[in-house]
């Protein structure tokens, strides 16, 4: 048991929060339903192999970000390229922020019995960093393909790269989520 554990008993509010993500549990031959401590413990779980897995992917992509300024040819980059440049530095100084912060967030409100909330505000801002990390990965495209491909050809290229990104990331985990909630409404009727 963990110190920043809930009571065992949800509050109305945690019920229905919750509830969404364990429709299933309704449906004939579905598991039983997942006591709060157990959910909000599965659920910072979770919650701590993701962001392992956007930490890494980021730290990587920062570190390399950094290293660039002291190159040789970024004093070649003509200015429009350098304000690139520093928009992705600091998105990827940002997205840094975020996707460490759940760490930060655990830390000081250990033994605080605020588990659920920590849950809460960890996945925001997990979604928050992996916003500002395709922001990140968007400009760094545009900085590389600006330097090796002809015209408006990287621009697009970019538009393309974040369009897919935004369609993996963000819709399609929503219209997932809609879906099912539709499914568990037509099912309760």
């Amino acid at each position: 048991m963990t110190m920043t554990e809930q009571p065992a008993g949800p509050t109305e509010k945690e019920s229905a929060c919750c509830a969404r993500h364990d429709d299933h549990a309704a449906r004939p031959g579905a598991e039983p339903p997942e006591p709060a401590r157990e959910r909000v413990n599965r659920r910072w779980n979770e919650l701590l192999q993701e962001t392992r897995v956007t930490q890494t992917g980021v730290q990587i992509l920062f570190g390399f970000l950094l290293s660039v300024a002291f190159t040789p040819l970024f004093r070649e980059l003509e200015t429009p390229d350098k304000v690139i440049y520093v928009m992705t530095v600091v998105f990827g100084a940002s997205a840094t922020g975020s996707l460490i912060a759940p760490v930060s967030i655990h830390r000081f409100l250990s033994g605080q019995r605020m588990k659920d909330e920590v849950v809460r505000a960890a996945g925001r801002l997990m979604v928050c960093g992996m916003v500002l990390l395709a922001l990140t990965i968007g400009c760094t495209l545009l900085l590389i393909l600006r330097f090796v491909v002809p015209g408006v050809l990287a621009e697009v290229l970019v538009g393309g790269v974040m369009l897919w990104f935004g369609l993996c990331w963000y819709v399609l985990p929503l219209r997932l989520r809609r879906r099912a909630t539709r499914r568990a409404q037509h099912e309760q009727d």
